[in-house]
């Protein structure tokens, strides 16, 4: 049985992990084969440190905003239960990956690391593999697959988590559309073979007999043909 896929986001003080940036905002949404379902994981997280202000005018979350938020070990176990044992989509996955091993080591050194326990797809990889040499972000890849509907004005983890969720779909959506495509040309086969079935029943094959006058006359025309043409019909070769 395939490992359950849950897709992730994280949102961040700042870009540089080992700088001391810290997670703000956690998005997981479960995935069956390769629809969304409605089981998600989503929580705010207090960093207790500032955020970044290039970062801030991504996402749009402010220190004010979390300042009544849990920190990440009180809400640590909780994540751990809900990815532990499945298969996490991320776009471009070490930078998320990287900072919840960096929360985790924090919280408890007893805590596993990402690769321990969860099976890591990274649909950047995925992407620049199938579309190289061009834009491979999130927004690109929602406008190249017309993923719409969605409010774009902040990046946010359960937002983007249900987008890149929208992606995934596309991105590995080669198999089903082969399928398809074979299961109409058995499809389309089975309806030939129907129709010539069809068609031969709805015709009787008739037995002509010729007459031995009928077979003179033939024969006889045969001849004048070949002394008229200095070469032997077809039907006598």
């Amino acid at each position: 049985m395939e490992k359950r896929h849950i897709v992730l986001d994280t949102e961040t003080t700042g870009l540089d992990v080992e700088k001391g940036h810290r997670i703000i905002e956690i998005g997981g949404v479960v995935m069956n084969g390769r629809k969304k379902t409605a089981e998600t994981f989503h929580v705010y997280v207090n960093p207790q440190r500032e955020i970044d202000k290039e970062a801030q005018e991504v996402h749009g979350i402010s220190n004010e905003d979390l300042k009544d938020m849990p920190i990440f070990s009180e809400i640590a176990e909780d994540l751990l239960e809900f990815i532990d044992g499945s298969t996490l989509v991320i776009h471009n996955a070490d930078f998320d990956v990287g900072f919840l091993d960096a929360e985790f080591k924090i919280a408890s050194s007893t805590y596993p690391s990402i690769s321990e326990i969860c099976e890591v797809k990274d649909t950047l990889a995925i992407a620049r593999n199938k579309f190289p040499g061009q834009r491979n972000s999130l927004d690109a890849l929602s406008k190249r697959f017309d993923i719409n509907g969605y409010d774009r004005s902040y990046h946010g983890a359960l937002l983007d988590a249900n987008i890149l969720a929208d992606v995934y779909s596309n991105l590995t959506g080669g198999q089903s559309k082969i399928n398809f495509a074979n299961n109409f040309d058995a499809d389309l086969q089975e309806e030939n073979k129907k129709q010539t079935r069809d068609f031969s029943n709805d015709f009787e094959i008739t037995k002509i007999i010729t007459s031995e006058e009928d077979q003179l006359l033939h024969s006889k025309r045969l001849e004048e043909i070949e002394k008229k043409t200095g070469k032997k019909t077809l039907w006598n070769s």
